[in-house]
C-alpha cells in the first residue's frame, strides 16, 4: 500500500499572537513541524504544542530557521556557518526540552522559509545545518526538498533523509518551488490542492506552473497551516488520500 506522511508548520505564534490553528491541525496531520523561537514560537507555545501533539499521537519535529522574528524567517540572510550550526542545535535542544516533558522527543528536523529554500543549492548553508543537527545529538531524520543539497549532505553524514512535497505550492520545471513573491506561487483553489495531493502520493508527480509534468517523489506532504481554511483543507486532503487507498502515517 502507498503511504505518506502529512506534516504542518505549527506553533507559529508569539506571545498573544497566534497564526496557526494548532489544535485543529493536530487532529489531522501525522507530523508537527514546531517553530523553535527564531521565526515564530516562544517557550509557552512550544510546550503547549508538544503536549497537544502527544495527546493526539502526532510526531514532533523541530522547524529551525534563521533568527528572523520580524520577517517570519522568510528574508534572505547571510549567517556564518559556525554560527548557523550552533543556532540550529540550539533550536533543536530548546524544543526537545518541552517534547521530553510532554513524554516524547524531537523526532526529525525541517528547516523553514528562506533557510529551506537557500539549501536547495547552497552547499555551505546546507552543511552548516547538517552540522547543527549532528551537534544536537542523535541521527535525526532531515526533511527537505527532493534533490536539494541539504538532503544530499545529510545523507552523506549518515542522517536519514525524507523528501517532502507541497500540494499548495506551484512548482518550476526543475522541481523547485516558485518563489512566494511571484504570481501563482501559492495554489489557492482547494479542489486543486486536494487533487495535487493525491497525484503526489499515488504517482509521484505534479503539474508545474508551465503545465509540464514534474516528478516529485516524496515521503511527506506539507499542508500549510497559515492559509485561510487550513484545517478543513487538511481534512479534505486526508480524507481523499485515504479514499484513494493511501495510508497516512508518520515517517518517524
Amino acid at each position: 500500500m502507498t503511504s505518506i506522511d502529512l506534516n504542518a508548520d505549527l506553533g507559529e505564534g508569539f506571545g498573544r499572537w497566534r497564526l496557526t490553528d494548532d489544535e485543529g491541525l493536530l487532529s489531522v496531520v501525522t507530523s508537527a513541524n514546531v517553530a523553535c523561537g527564531f521565526h515564530a514560537g516562544d517557550p509557552a507555545t512550544m510546550r503547549r504544542v508538544c503536549e497537544l501533539a502527544v495527546a493526539r499521537g502526532v510526531t514532533v519535529g523541530a522547524q529551525v530557521s534563521y533568527r528572523d522574528l520580524a520577517g517570519f524567517g522568510r528574508r534572505a540572510m547571510d549567517v556564518p556557518s559556525a554560527e548557523l550550526a550552533a543556532e540550529v542545535a540550539y533550536q533543536i535542544g530548546a524544543l526537545d526540552v518541552f517534547a521530553r516533558a510532554a513524554g516524547t522527543r524531537v523526532a526529525y528536523v525541517k528547516p523553514h522559509g528562506a533557510l529551506y529554500h537557500r539549501m536547495v543549492r547552497d552547499e555551505a548553508q546546507a552543511a552548516a545545518v547538517v552540522d547543527g543537527v549532528l551537534l544536537a545529538g542523535g541521527a535525526l531524520p532531515v526533511l527537505g526538498l527532493p534533490g536539494s543539497r541539504l538532503l544530499e549532505l545529510a545523507g552523506r553524514a549518515g542522517l536519514p533523509v525524507v523528501a517532502e512535497a507541497f500540494a499548495d505550492r506551484a512548482y518550476t520545471d526543475e522541481g523547485t518551488l516558485v518563489p512566494r513573491g511571484q504570481d501563482g506561487a501559492v495554489v489557492a483553489d482547494p479542489d486543486a490542492v486536494v487533487e495535487r495531493s493525491v497525484a503526489l502520493a499515488v504517482s509521484g508527480a505534479v503539474v508545474a506552473r508551465s503545465g509540464a509534468r514534474v516528478e516529485v517523489r516524496a515521503r511527506s506532504l506539507c499542508v500549510h497551516g497559515d492559509t485561510p481554511g487550513a484545517v478543513e483543507l487538511a481534512r479534505r486532503v486526508r480524507r481523499r488520500l485515504e479514499a484513494s487507498g493511501v495510508r497516512v502515517g508518520a515517517f518517524a
